[in-house]
């Protein structure tokens, strides 16, 4: 257990890992109350319309992102986190204006929507690089898998609450609440030790450094791989709010509070998944892809489940795959990628993943109004499936890797490579 959490030793990231808890509870509890809200209040069930809103929140992602790699490979990051976080509280306190005085309208929420998405898009190459300023090398992976705890742990508890206070006062005081949230973050960072924090190297500047990113990423096939999966993935299976808010209200006819209670339950899985990755020492590509195929598996059993508490109990398989799958790609992209150029390699990563989601959530939420929220998940099940399935046929043939199964004395898939490739095979994806 000590491994665990061991990142926890360092007193910056503890004071950064107990904010960072408080802001994501807000953070989901305005997921919640903003797809309720477009779902209920300001149309009629309409599945387009909160896939339009997902895609609106995630599409600075794909316009973004190059840049804001490049700004976390350059600027003070702690001092950028600032500001970005920052900017959501107050698109958050806007947003809670708006719906406290019945004043919201769709067209609002949509810009709104955006505008958080522009912030986030910016803040995130930075916060994730940031945790390597302060935990030593050798302990990144921990602490990424602790993010993810906390990430999730908050999802436990936010779009549980959210549900009940949508119930109870409605959305506008869940986005209230999320607003006030960012100050935990803010306090925290700026009662950091600077003295303490890990000084990475910096980009100088130059012309072409987007293009040298890019350069690097397409030269590294396991990265090629990773973003890949992550990207169909995203596009097709990561729309849990949107599946959850159909399968409650439409399927179900289920209200915000059973809605909520969905996303709590998906995060007992997902946090479990990243406590289990907080103790792993060395990410592998093969466990993006085995966990690919699990979370295919858990996504299609959810899909066919006739009742609304065996539908939320099989969330659970399903949120332990899909954040396995997360923090695997996330720490294996990190760990492998040298610390001048990580930024922009994730930014990179988060365009594919993040930026994904506009192109993927009005389709999937258009399948949900046409076909049904059933075929909404199982389009992500099949989506993910063909793609595990064709990039692990790609790295078996072209790594000259052999797959060999083995019952005892547990379940479990070796890797054997017979040929090495430094730049197709980085020991990251060593068995």
């Amino acid at each position: 257990m000590a491994s665990t959490f061991s990142s926890l030793r360092y007193p910056n990231y503890r004071i950064w890992f107990g904010a960072a808890l408080v802001a994501n509870v807000g953070t989901w509890m305005q997921r919640v109350g903003q797809d309720w809200v477009v779902l209920t209040q300001l149309t009629h069930n309409s599945g387009t319309a909160v896939g339009f809103t997902t895609a609106l929140q995630f599409l600075p992602f794909l316009l973004l992102s190059p840049y804001a790699g490049l700004l976390a490979d350059r600027l003070p990051r702690r001092k950028l986190l600032m500001a970005t976080q920052g900017a959501m509280g107050l698109l958050a306190f806007v947003l809670a204006a708006l719906t406290l005085t019945n004043t919201v309208q769709l067209w609002q929420l949509y810009v709104l929507a955006f505008l958080t998405g522009v912030a986030s898009a910016i803040d995130s190459p930075v916060r994730q690089t940031f945790v390597a300023e302060m935990v030593p090398a050798d302990k990144l992976p921990n602490a990424i898998g602790l993010n993810s705890a906390s990430f999730n742990a908050a999802r436990l508890i936010g779009p549980g609450v959210a549900g009940l206070l949508v119930a109870a006062v409605g959305a506008g005081w869940v986005f209230l609440i999320n607003g006030i949230s960012f100050a935990a973050t803010i306090a925290a960072l700026a009662a950091m030790d600077a003295s303490t924090l890990r000084t990475l190297p910096v980009a100088p500047r130059s012309k072409g450094q987007i293009r040298e990113a890019v350069r690097f990423v397409r030269g590294r096939s396991d990265i090629v791989l990773v973003m890949t999966v992550m990207a169909v993935v995203s596009m097709f299976g990561l729309n849990f709010q949107l599946t959850s808010a159909l399968m409650a209200r439409v399927e179900f006819g289920k209200g915000a509070g059973e809605y909520g209670v969905l996303g709590s339950v998906l995060a007992i899985g997902s946090l479990a998944g990243a406590l289990l990755a907080a103790r792993r020492d060395r990410p592998r590509v093969r466990l993006v892809l085995g966990a690919g195929f699990a979370f295919a598996a858990a996504t299609t059993l959810n899909a066919l489940m006739p009742t609304y508490v065996a539908f939320a109990v099989t969330a659970i398989p399903v949120g332990l795959a899909s954040l396995t799958m997360m923090t695997a790609a996330n720490a294996t992209l990190q760990t492998s990628v040298d610390p001048v150029m990580r930024g922009r390699v994730m930014a990179l990563y988060m365009m594919v993943f993040q930026g994904a989601t506009p192109i993927g959530s009005p389709l999937v939420g258009w399948i949900g109004q046409v076909a049904g929220p059933r075929w909404a998940i199982l389009s992500g099940s099949i989506a993910t499936f063909a793609v595990v399935s064709a990039v692990t046929v790609w790295a078996v043939r072209n790594w000259k890797v052999k797959l060999e199964p083995h019952l005892h004395p547990r379940p479990h898939l070796d890797v054997v490579h017979p040929v090495r490739t430094p730049v197709a095979m980085p020991d990251v994806v060593a068995a």
